[in-house]
């Protein structure tokens, strides 16, 4: 019988595994920006040093704007069954980036503008061999 795994969606995206999983940037040192996913040079274009270095960012931020998502995905992604619309949330962080991602564990009613939110790692889809895709997520703090 073969083991089951759970599987980043992309190396070098997000700390895992990890009980409190991070997205992986690059933080320029030398004009202050940040930049996700991470970068190998500053792309900035008033910047001129370019000096930078990879950092995790925060796992919290706010709400900044939404979207609801009424049709069924294609594959491989998850659909319920019957499909249930899902949000789709841009998120800012303390670092300024603004980061887009599925939102859950809330309901459509409760979403506003501005709710704090968290970073999660969480299942996207299952693959031909039968493992978990896993990616980031925002919920509800």
């Amino acid at each position: 019988m073969t083991s089951k795994r759970q599987i980043p969606v992309g190396e070098g995206l997000f700390t895992w595994p990890s009980s409190e999983p991070r997205l992986i940037g690059t933080h320029c040192k030398s004009c202050g920006d940040y930049f996700f996913p991470k970068t190998f040079t500053c792309r900035n274009p008033n910047c001129q040093e370019k000096e930078i270095e990879e950092v995790t960012l925060s796992r919290t931020g706010r709400l900044y704007s939404y979207s609801v998502l009424y049709y069924q995905p294609p594959p491989p992604f998850l659909a319920s069954s019957p499909y249930e619309p899902r949000p789709i949330a841009e998120v800012e962080i303390s670092e300024g980036l603004r980061l887009i991602a599925p939102m859950t564990q809330c309901n459509l009613e409760d979403i506003k503008i501005g709710m704090e939110l968290e970073m999660i790692a969480d299942k996207l889809y299952v693959d031909e061999e039968g493992n978990e895709i896993i990616g980031w997520k925002f919920r509800p703090i």
